[in-house]
């Protein structure tokens, strides 16, 4: 399932035109065109912001998705995919059942942000170097924080490259085929 980025405040609800949502959603398509085997999702949460910290508006958009993922297609094993805040919120609802991952691009996670979402997940992170929207060295310490709980953690910096995927797309893409395929291999064994 494909979590897309938004914004720490913003209540307007999001549209296929808005570039963060539009992004994912092509990733999804050349992702499923890569593995046949995949079904793939795409969230389009309600509203393009996290805004209220004790209530975040895509956690539980996104969990009402892995309800309706689960119902279509039973037994099925989830990874989750997000950029920005798509990755934190991926983070955070990756305690449903079914999901065995997470795929964090470019993910925002700040200090202090809870690591109970990964406990028994595999977590892959790819974070450009130059991102000024979301903080690497941020994800990375999160990543650290996650080995304690998660059976993987991987963080994996993308050097030169900034926050919303317009560079080297295909190492993006590479890296979400190559981290969803070995965590689904992963869950099998």
């Amino acid at each position: 399932m494909f979590l897309h980025g938004g914004q720490e405040h913003n209540l307007e609800p999001v549209e296929k035109k808005h570039a963060s949502w539009w992004r994912v959603n092509a990733m999804a398509k050349r992702v499923g065109a890569f593995d046949g085997t995949a079904v793939t999702y795409v969230i389009r949460f309600g509203a393009r912001g996290w805004n209220d910290p004790a209530d975040p508006s895509p956690v539980g958009d996104a969990r009402a998705a892995l309800a309706e993922l689960r119902e279509a297609h039973p037994g099925l094993p989830i990874v989750l995919v997000g950029h920005s805040m798509g990755g934190r919120t991926a983070c955070r609802v990756a305690d449903e059942k079914g999901v065995i991952g997470v795929v964090g691009l470019a993910p925002w996670l700040p200090e202090g942000e809870p690591v109970a979402g990964v406990v028994d997940r595999d977590v892959r992170i790819l974070h450009g170097t130059r991102d000024r929207w979301t903080s690497a060295p941020l994800s990375k310490a999160w990543a650290e924080r996650a080995r304690s709980v998660a059976t993987s953690v991987e963080w994996t910096p993308l050097p030169g490259v900034g926050h919303f995927m317009f560079r080297r797309v295909s190492t993006w893409n590479r890296f979400v085929t190559d981290s969803v395929a070995e965590i689904r291999l992963r869950g099998t064994m």
